[in-house]
């Protein structure tokens, strides 16, 4: 990510849309189970929220500085942050009852990379297990605040197909134009 996106995903701003609107109007009272998978906290914006709804909470990041960040900063917590690639999960299989992904989809670097992620959190997850999160959609501001970073956005158009490829059932995907955003859900059977 750039600097302007960094500084921006550890705002105040960023964590009152974070706490106050997307997470509750995603996960409202979603049951995320005793463990739950976070995919890309970043500086733990979103991971701050979950972590007191749910009795444990694995993160997996891979940029070394954030992972480093997140785990220093959450010493004690609830919450164990891995380092390591989404795409290819150091995780047993059937290892979590849920997994979340919060606008971090598109900073994969190709859609090939995207759909591994994919895969790889069906493979993680519980028979059963929720696969839920959010992306943001292209527009030019949208762009602009990612000059110079890895941006592959999501189309909401294919990425129910791309989730059951994966071995997803029960899949919903909702775009939200007004927010530039998508929402999404999906079990593995």
């Amino acid at each position: 990510m750039n600097l302007v996106h960094r500084w921006y995903c550890r705002s105040d701003g960023w964590r009152r849309a974070i706490h106050e609107g997307m997470l509750p109007g995603l996960l409202g009272k979603v049951d995320l189970g005793k463990h739950l998978l976070e995919i890309g906290p970043g500086p733990g914006i979103t991971t701050d929220w979950l972590r007191e709804r749910v009795p444990r909470l694995t993160c997996i990041e891979i940029d070394h500085r954030l992972a480093e960040s997140l785990k220093q900063r959450l010493i004690g917590a609830n919450v164990i942050v891995t380092e390591g690639d989404a795409a290819a999960m150091p995780f047993e299989d059937a290892s979590f009852d849920s997994a979340v992904s919060f606008t971090m989809l598109h900073h994969v670097p190709t859609s090939d990379l995207q759909d591994r992620l994919l895969s790889e959190t069906h493979r993680v997850l519980k028979p059963g297990g929720l696969f839920t999160g959010s992306d943001s959609t292209p527009t030019l501001r949208w762009r602009l605040f990612h000059l110079f970073d890895t941006c592959v956005p999501v189309d909401p158009a294919t990425f129910a197909t791309r989730l059951q490829a994966a071995g997803f059932s029960d899949v919903q995907v909702d775009a939200h134009p007004q927010y530039n955003s998508l929402s999404f859900s999906a079990r593995k059977a």
